[in-house]
C-alpha cells in the first residue's frame, strides 16, 4: 500500500487491490462506463477495492482510447470531436459508474493525461528551432516560423468550467509543420521558454513525447490543469479518490509535485490523502528512486522493473532463478511507493511497448504480487477477462485469476515466513491474524516441487488443501506446526485450511 492512501480507499477491512479497468481493445461505442457499473458488484465480491478508469476526458477522436487528449473539461458532455460521448460513454454514465462502484466499496482513480494535447481547432504561426531526435538539447536549424496545430478554443464547451483558450504560448514543442507537411521535433521559441528540466534524460531531455507538448511552466497552463484536478474530483464525487498520471517521465516533476500537493491541501476538494500513482515506465530502479526522492510528497509508481523481471522469468522458464525475481524492483527498494503489476495496456500484445508476460508464468506472477504483503497490486483487465485484440490475436484470461484475487481478500494476512532456498521452487506462509486463517503458497517454475514450511503449532492436525484445485490431495499439519506443501510443475498452489471461511467461494476448491 502506498503511504496514507489507505484512508482514501473503500474502508473495507480486507486487503486493497486495484484493477486497471480497461485494455487497449476494450469495447468502444460508448458502452464501457455502463459495463463497469454493471460488474461493480462482481468485482467487489472478488476482492477489488479500487478501479483505475481509462481517460474520461474528450480525445481528438470520439472513439479514441483517450490518450490523445483534446479537452480535459469535457467528460462526455459537449458536442465536440465527433459527438457528445467519449469512447466510453457520456458524462452521466461516467458519474453513475463512479457512484455505483463506491456503493459497492470500490473507489475510482482518474487517468490524467497532462503531458500533451491533440486535435487543435486551428493553426497558428510561431517561431521554432528544430532539434535532434536523439539529442533534444542540440539545435539543428536556425530560428524560423512554422504553421502548427496549437489553437484550442473548445467551441462546443463555450468556456464552461474554464475560460482558457490555449495557444502556442502554452506549449513547448510540436512535431509537425503544416506549411510544408514536414515531421520533425520543433521547440517553440519565446521569452524564457525551454524544454522542462525535471524530466527523464533519455535523448538528453525527454520532455517532448507527442502532439502539442504542454509548457507546465506557463502560469496559465499550470493554473488551468491544477484547477482541473480539483474540479474533476469534486465533479465525480466521493468515489473519486485519486489519479493515475500518464507519461510522468516527460512532465517536469516539480509540476507533478505541485499538482498533488495543491489538491491534497485544498479543503474544498477534501482529499487530504489523495492517492497518486505515476507511469514512469523505465526498467531502471536508480531512475525511479531518483524521481520519487525528488518529489517531496508521497507518490507511487508502477513497478516497471518487476514487470520486466516477470517477462524474463516467463521467457526463460526453468532456467530462471526465482530467488532473483525481486532484484532491482521498486517493491524491493521502496515497497510503500510500489504499485505492482504483471501487464498493462501498453505491454499487451499489439502495443508499442509490447512485452507480454508468458501466459504460463502469469499465475505465478500474480501469486507473487497478490499473496505477499509488500506493494499495492494492480490487476490488468486483459488478464482477468481476456483481450479483444489485436485483430486475429486476442489473448485469453489467466486461469482462475479471480480465485487468486479472492485468496488475497480472504487469506493473505499476517506475518510472512519465506522459504526461498531453491532456484525453481519457492514458498511462503502468511500466518493470518485474529480473524483470518492465513495460507501457505508454493511456486514452481520448473518441475514438480514441495516446500516444508511452518504454519504454527496452533494448526496441528488440521487438513489443508489447495484452493485453486491445481494440486490434489490433502496436507495434514504436524504436531510441530510444520508440513510439506506440494506444487505441480510450472504452477502455483495456495494451501488453506480445508474448512476455512470462504472456501465455498472458490470455483474449483
Amino acid at each position: 500500500m502506498s503511504g496514507d492512501a489507505n484512508a482514501a480507499y473503500s474502508g473495507k477491512d480486507h486487503n486493497y487491490t486495484m484493477i486497471q479497468a480497461f485494455e487497449w481493445y476494450s469495447e468502444g461505442g460508448g458502452v464501457h462506463w455502463n459495463k463497469l457499473a454493471k460488474i461493480a458488484p462482481e468485482l467487489a465480491d472478488m476482492g477489488f477495492t479500487a478501479m483505475w478508469f481509462p481517460p474520461p476526458t474528450k480525445a481528438a477522436g470520439q472513439d479514441s482510447v483517450g490518450y490523445d487528449v483534446y479537452d480535459l473539461y469535457d467528460l462526455g458532455e459537449f458536442d465536440q470531436k465527433g459527438g457528445k460521448r467519449t469512447n466510453y460513454g457520456t458524462k452521466e454514465e461516467l458519474l453513475k459508474a463512479v457512484k455505483t462502484a463506491k456503493e459497492n466499496g470500490i473507489v475510482t482513480y482518474v487517468d490524467a493525461v497532462l503531458n500533451h494535447r491533440f486535435g487543435a481547432d486551428r493553426i497558428e504561426t510561431f517561431g521554432v528551432v528544430e532539434v535532434d531526435t536523439n539529442d533534444r538539447t542540440k539545435e539543428i536549424s536556425d530560428l524560423y516560423d512554422i504553421k502548427g496545430w496549437t489553437g484550442f478554443d473548445f467551441p462546443g464547451r463555450d468556456k464552461k468550467y474554464s475560460s482558457l483558450k490555449w495557444n502556442f504560448n502554452h506549449f513547448t514543442g510540436v512535431d509537425y509543420n503544416d506549411e510544408n507537411k514536414k515531421t520533425s521535433i520543433y521547440r517553440i521559441q519565446g521569452d524564457g521558454k525551454s524544454w522542462a528540466k525535471g524530466v527523464d534524460k533519455e535523448n538528453k531531455n525527454y520532455d517532448y513525447l507527442m502532439g502539442a507538448d504542454i509548457d507546465h511552466k506557463h502560469p496559465e497552463a499550470r493554473e488551468d490543469i491544477i484547477n482541473w484536478g480539483k474540479w474533476i474530483l469534486k465533479e465525480l464525487g466521493p468515489g473519486a479518490a485519486g489519479f493515475r498520471f500518464d507519461a510522468v517521465k516527460h512532465i517536469d516533476r516539480s509540476f507533478i509535485a505541485d499538482f498533488v500537493k495543491s489538491i491534497r491541501a485544498d479543503e474544498d476538494v477534501n482529499r487530504p490523502k489523495m492517492f497518486a500513482v505515476g507511469e514512469f515506465w523505465k526498467d531502471s530502479i536508480e531512475d525511479l528512486e531518483e524521481y520519487l526522492g525528488a518529489l517531496g510528497t508521497q507518490f507511487s509508481v508502477f513497478d516497471a522493473p518487476l514487470h520486466y523481471n516477470f517477462k524474463e522469468a516467463g521467457d526463460r522458464g526453468g532456467e530462471y532463478d526465482m530467488r532473483a525475481i525481486w532484484d532491482g524492483t521498486v517493491v524491493q527498494k521502496r515497497p510503500i511507493d510500489a504499485v505492482t503489476l504483471v501487464d498493462n495496456h501498453d505491454t499487451q500484445v499489439g502495443q508499442a511497448l509490447e512485452s507480454w508476460v508468458s501466459p504460463a508464468f502469469k499465475p505465478l506472477a500474480y501469486a507473487l504480487i497478490l499473496l505477499r504483503p509488500s506493494g499495492y497490486p494492480c490487476v490488468f483487465w486483459g488478464d482477468l477477462y481476456g483481450t479483444a485484440g489485436p485483430e486475429g490475436n486476442p489473448q485469453q484470461p489467466v486461469a482462475q485469476l479471480g480465485d487468486l484475487i479472492r485468496a488475497r481478500k480472504l487469506y493473505a494476512y499476517g506475518e510472512i515466513r519465506d522459504y526461498w532456498d531453491h532456484k525453481n521452487c519457492v514458498g511462503w506462509v502468511r500466518t493470518g491474524d485474529e480473524t483470518r486463517p492465513g495460507c501457505a503458497v508454493v511456486l514452481c517454475n520448473g518441475g514438480e516441487g514441495f516446500k516444508r514450511m511452518e504454519v504454527g503449532k496452533e494448526h496441528a492436525n488440521e487438513k489443508w488443501t489447495d484452493v485453486l484445485g491445481w494440486h490434489k490431495g490433502e496436507v495434514i499439519i504436524g504436531e510441530d506446526g510444520w508440513a510439506e506443501f506440494m506444487c505441480s510443475a510450472q504452477s502455483v498452489s495456495v494451501w488453506v485450511k480445508k474448512d476455512a471461511p470462504g472456501r465455498e467461494e472458490f470455483r474449483k476448491a
